[in-house]
């Protein structure tokens, strides 16, 4: 899903909402070390990729609120 943020017209910093979703998951998926360097097949990649994704979603949504 594509969020279109609308920048305010004023100056200074501004955090604005959602903007930084994109640039978190790479950086999520680096910390598992099968899925740094792509040394493997494709589809064996890609298969690591996944289980990385499940195991940072069930974590964040296993964790205590």
């Amino acid at each position: 899903m594509v969020e279109i943020v609308q920048r305010p017209q004023v100056r200074y910093f501004a955090v604005l909402s959602r903007r930084w979703v994109v640039e978190r998951t790479p950086a999520w998926i680096t910390g598992h070390r099968r899925c740094v360097r792509d040394y493997e097949r494709l589809r064996h990649h890609e298969a690591m990729v996944r289980w990385a994704m499940i195991r940072i979603t069930s974590c964040r949504l296993t964790r205590p609120q």
